[in-house]
């Protein structure tokens, strides 16, 4: 008795935990079905973000940012870029993947305003959503952008700031954050003053914030290059911007 009381107790003290699950939600690009998830809160209109996961697909990183974001009273959906039965299982598999959506970036803008549609089916007001990405997802974030896809704005979390020299500057109406570990091997000198000199030719509203002894993925937990006390800042950073631009 005393037990079931406990337990009862616990449930409605964790109410909010147990409500934050994510569901599942298919749809479809032509013939190849995607597999996203959504936030409990779907179906209220909210400011929503569309969360753009790493190289492997759907993962906890993801996940847990989906949940925190509902928390602070947004929807979150969370993207399925490759489709169901394309999921990588593994390193070499996910950088063949996500290399061919990085030469082909117009389907990757595809697959991310396939997203956004998602999102706004589920009760996100139309003109208060936010695209974010990790790592692959961060480099999605930038197309996001640069294909003009209707958001507000876009945080790229350690993404690539490689791009295609031969692509024209666009105008880029999206406001823009770029979260930058300093030490991430992949991004040259390079890649970041022509970052640069694309946000500055587009006339964008951009910042980076470069987050010191910090490796490519120091925002993920089960990372070697984990660093906690950056990864915290990062965070806050986001949620700072997204309150500013869909509040």
């Amino acid at each position: 008795m005393i037990r079931s009381i406990l337990l009862t107790a616990f449930i409605m003290v964790s109410g909010t935990f147990f409500s934050q699950k994510l569901k599942p939600v298919s749809y479809q690009d032509g013939t190849q079905k995607l597999n996203g998830l959504i936030t409990s809160n779907a179906g209220k209109r909210l400011p929503g973000v569309v969360i753009l996961p790493a190289w492997k697909g759907i993962d906890e990183e993801a996940k847990t940012a989906a949940i925190e974001l509902e928390k602070q009273g947004y929807i979150a959906f969370i993207a399925d870029i490759y489709g169901e039965g394309k999921i990588p299982s593994n390193n070499e598999e996910a950088a063949k993947s996500s290399g061919y959506y990085k030469q082909n970036y117009k389907e990757y803008q595809k697959r991310i305003l396939l997203a956004l549609e998602q999102l706004k089916k589920n009760g996100a007001i139309s003109d208060k959503t936010a695209v974010i990405g990790y790592c692959f997802g961060g480099t999605g974030a930038l197309e996001t952008a640069r294909g003009d896809l209707p958001a507000v704005g876009v945080v790229s979390i350690h993404g690539s700031l490689t791009r295609d020299q031969s692509r024209k500057n666009e105008k880029l109406n999206a406001k823009i954050l770029v979260e930058n570990p300093a030490d991430d091997k992949s991004v040259t000198p390079e890649d970041y003053s022509n970052l640069i000199k694309e946000m500055n030719e587009g006339n964008a509203d951009w910042q980076i914030i470069t987050y010191a002894h910090s490796k490519h993925t120091f925002t993920d937990p089960k990372s070697p290059d984990y660093n906690e006390i950056m990864a915290k800042r990062a965070w806050n950073h986001t949620l700072m911007f997204l309150k500013e631009i869909l509040k």
